[in-house]
């Protein structure tokens, strides 16, 4: 099995060394350089790397993906597309070559992109950055991902992960204006107009945000219930006077998630609602695998359900509970707030029991 693993890179002079080490058990390693100006390609040159320089002009990802993934040699078996800022599990080689000789052309992977303060993995979903070498292209200016023609697509579960450690300084203002012309470009789908409402959420223009991701519901392309679920989410927060709403609705769209729960909790505690604070953030917990076909939440998946909990309950008078779930909470996390809470509760517990 030959295995290539291939990026687009800009000024990453920080990341080379650390991508090289994950994915150096490749048997071709390409960097389709876009017009660095640090030493990206030094260093990248110096480590063996095969590195090409493209122009796209004016730019979009997936043809920069394309010319990348054009310049891999032919004799391929499989291809892993992975970001300069991104790592790979280890023993990732010796997982891929598990599908020796099937007719896997999609290997299923899980992306992390998000580690707590204490080394959680927090948010993660299955992805499909590994492919076959033929029969596959990039699709979307931005947000792109891997579309197959010409051939059956075959998919199957290994257990790799790829890691995204970005430098979170790095700009994303050309993130909107790609978003617009991907909508734009195919106004009939979902995935186009999920991304271009959320985008437009991060800019703050929550009008258009809402009126985006309520278009997004409404197309026949937009039938996969998890992001219908994550763009009811968003609306709940662009229009705050209809949030129970917009949560319940996302908690009836995709009801194996626990971030809606968890939202919805949130929500009643900033009416003092304890009872339903109680009710909403158990729910949540009883949820107790991952649904890796979307975005896992850290928070959600954390601390925040515990300490939702441990302050209904505190406030409902059962100080054991709150206790017991602040606690859980504290070891999640080390917000100092928690910390101060957990004392609270295990002051009111004390008294309550004469120990005080």
């Amino acid at each position: 099995m030959k295995i290539a693993v291939y990026t687009i890179a800009l000024n990453e002079e920080q990341f080379v060394k650390r991508w090289y080490e994950s994915a150096k058990d490749a048997d071709y390693l390409l960097i389709a350089d876009t017009g660095s100006t640090d030493k990206t390609i030094e260093i990248a040159e110096s480590l063996g790397i095969n590195v090409f320089k493209i122009s796209i002009k004016p730019w979009r990802f997936d043809d920069a993906r394309n010319a990348s993934l054009a310049l891999l040699p032919d004799d391929i078996d499989y291809c892993i597309s992975l970001d300069m800022d991104e790592v790979l599990s280890e023993g990732w080689r010796k997982e891929m070559e598990s599908l020796e000789g099937s007719n896997v052309t999609r290997p299923i992977h899980t992306l992390v992109t998000h580690i707590s303060e204490i080394g959680q993995e927090g948010t993660e979903f299955d992805a499909l950055r590994m492919h076959a070498r033929h029969g596959h292209r990039w699709k979307f200016p931005i947000h792109e991902s891997v579309s197959f023609y010409g051939i059956e697509e075959l998919r199957k579960k290994i257990d790799v992960k790829i890691y995204h450690l970005p430098d979170n300084n790095k700009s994303r203002g050309q993130y909107l204006g790609l978003l617009e012309m991907a909508a734009k470009e195919d106004p009939l789908s979902d995935r186009c107009a999920h991304y271009y409402a959320r985008e437009l959420f991060y800019y703050g223009r929550y009008e258009e945000s809402a009126a985006e991701f309520k278009r997004h519901l409404s197309l026949e392309s937009a039938f996969w219930k998890p992001e219908r679920c994550e763009s009811m989410r968003y609306i709940a927060k662009c229009e705050p006077q209809n949030k129970e709403y917009w949560l319940r609705a996302a908690i009836a769209e995709c009801p194996e998630r626990r971030e809606p729960l968890v939202d919805l909790a949130q929500y009643f505690y900033e009416q003092n609602d304890w009872q339903k604070v109680k009710e909403y953030s158990e729910l949540a917990l009883n949820i107790k695998e991952k649904y890796l076909g979307y975005f896992c939440e850290s928070d959600a998946w954390g601390w925040k359900p515990h300490d939702l909990l441990a302050l209904a309950n505190y406030n409902l008078g059962d100080f054991e509970e709150a206790s017991k779930h602040g606690e859980i909470a504290v070891s999640l996390s080390e917000d100092q707030r928690l910390h101060d809470n957990l004392a609270f509760y295990h002051d009111a517990q004390n008294l309550k029991s004469g120990i005080i």
